[in-house]
C-alpha cells in the first residue's frame, strides 16, 4: 500500500511538472499520461549502451509503471538501416522513438519525413542549435578528443590540440607506426560524421592532420570500446575522434587511460531524439522523451548514464555548463539541422571517403 501511494505521488509530481510552462496549445500533461497508460508499450531503438540507458529507462518506469519499455541498443548504421527497412515494410512493431549519436543519420530520417512535431515545456529548455523543426531533438552534450595511454605515452608528448597532434605523429613515425586509432568512418556513422566535422571546423589544417594519420598509418576501428581497448592494452598509444563520454567512464575504472579535450576546438555531438511519424505509442513516446529532457532526467544523465547533460540549468562536471567553464569559446557542438546532410549525399560521401582512404586508411 506504501509503495503504491509513494508511486501515485511521485506521478503527480511529474505530471505537475511535465505540465509546468508547456507551450500554448499543447497536449496536456493529464492527456499524455492518460494516453501513454493505454497504449501500456514504448519501443526504442537507440545506440546508446543498454547499461547506460537503464538508468533512465528504471526512473521513467518507475514513474509510468504502467508502460513497458522494451529497448534495443544498436549500431548507428544498423539502427538506421532497420527503423527504414521497417517503416517502409508497414511499421509493424518499429521504433516508436529512435535515439542516436550519428546526428546526421537523424536528421536525414526527419528530412525524409519519418518524425513527428512535439513542443513542450522540456523542448523549450533547449538551446536552439538542438532543436530542429520540433521534431529533432539533442539530449546530450558529448565532447570528442584524444584518448591515450598514460604509461606509455610520456605526459611532455600527449598532444593538446589538433596542430600539437600533428607535430607529435609527423616527429615520432616510427614509435607511433600502427599504434594510432580512430573510427573507420566506412563502418562507423558517427565516426563519418565526426570527420566530416572535423574538416569543416578545421578547415586550414585538416590535409595535414589527415597525411600525419597516414604516414603513422592509423587504423581504422569500428566502436569506441575497440578502440579504448587497444590503448588501455598498449597495442595503440593514442585515439584521435575518441568520444570523452565513454572514455571517461573506462578511465574511471582502468587508470592507464588519459582524456584529452583539445583547447583549440572540441568538437561537441548530442544525441538526436525523433518520435517516429507513424508511432504505434505516440503518447508514451512524447512522456519519454520529455522525461529525458527533464531536469530529472538530465541529471540522471550527467551523474548515471554519464554523457554530459545538454540542459544549462543542471550543473557538474559532466554537464554543457560544467564544460562551458572548463572550454568556453573552444567548444563546438554540431548544430541540429540540414547542413548535417552535405555529406550524406552519395556522390559528396563517396569522394570523401575515396580521398580519406587513399590519405589515411593503412597499406
Amino acid at each position: 500500500m506504501k509503495f503504491t501511494r509513494r508511486i501515485f505521488l511521485r506521478g503527480l509530481l511529474a505530471l505537475a511538472a511535465l505540465g509546468a510552462g508547456a507551450p500554448a496549445g499543447a497536449q496536456s500533461a493529464s492527456e499524455l499520461i492518460a494516453g501513454a497508460r493505454n497504449e501500456g508499450k514504448l519501443i526504442i531503438y537507440g545506440v546508446t549502451d543498454s547499461e547506460q540507458a537503464s538508468h533512465l529507462i528504471r526512473e521513467f518506469r518507475s514513474l509510468y509503471p504502467a508502460i513497458k519499455v522494451d529497448y534495443s541498443d544498436m549500431s548507428t548504421t544498423e539502427l538506421y538501416n532497420r527503423f527504414v527497412a521497417e517503416v517502409g515494410a508497414g511499421g509493424g512493431d518499429s521504433a516508436d522513438v529512435t535515439w542516436s549519436s550519428a546526428m546526421d543519420l537523424q536528421v536525414k530520417l526527419v528530412n525524409d519525413g519519418y518524425a513527428q512535431p512535439h513542443r513542450s515545456a522540456e523542448t523549450a529548455q533547449l538551446p536552439d542549435w538542438a532543436n530542429w523543426k520540433n521534431e529533432a531533438f539533442g539530449t546530450t552534450y558529448e565532447p570528442i578528443g584524444f584518448v591515450y595511454n598514460k604509461r606509455l605515452l610520456p605526459a611532455a608528448d600527449v598532444p593538446q590540440s589538433h596542430a600539437e597532434l600533428v607535430r607529435l605523429l609527423n616527429a615520432r613515425p616510427e614509435q607511433l607506426k600502427g599504434r594510432v586509432n580512430t573510427y573507420d568512418p566506412e563502418k562507423s556513422g558517427v565516426g563519418f560524421m565526426l570527420i566530416t566535422q572535423d574538416k569543416h571546423a578545421n578547415a586550414a589544417g585538416f590535409a595535414e592532420l589527415q597525411k600525419a594519420l597516414g604516414a603513422v598509418q592509423a587504423k581504422g576501428l569500428p566502436t569506441t570500446a575497440t578502440m579504448m581497448e587497444r590503448i588501455a592494452s598498449g597495442e595503440h598509444l593514442i585515439g584521435y575522434n575518441v568520444n570523452a563520454a565513454y572514455a571517461l567512464t573506462r578511465a574511471k575504472k582502468d587508470p592507464a587511460l588519459g582524456i584529452v579535450l583539445p583547447r583549440d576546438y572540441t568538437l561537441v555531438l548530442s544525441r538526436v531524439m525523433f518520435i517516429a511519424r507513424n508511432a504505434r505509442h505516440p503518447n508514451a513516446a512524447k512522456l519519454w522523451l520529455d522525461f529525458v529532457l527533464s531536469k530529472r532526467g538530465q541529471e540522471i544523465i550527467a551523474s548515471k548514464a554519464e554523457l554530459y547533460a545538454i540542459r544549462p540549468d543542471v550543473a557538474g562536471e559532466t554537464t554543457a555548463s560544467g564544460l562551458q567553464q572548463q572550454l568556453g569559446a573552444a567548444l563546438r557542438p554540431v548544430q541540429i539541422g540540414t547542413g548535417l546532410l552535405t555529406y550524406l549525399d552519395q556522390a559528396k560521401r563517396l569522394e570523401f571517403l575515396k580521398q580519406w582512404n587513399s590519405t589515411v586508411k593503412a597499406k
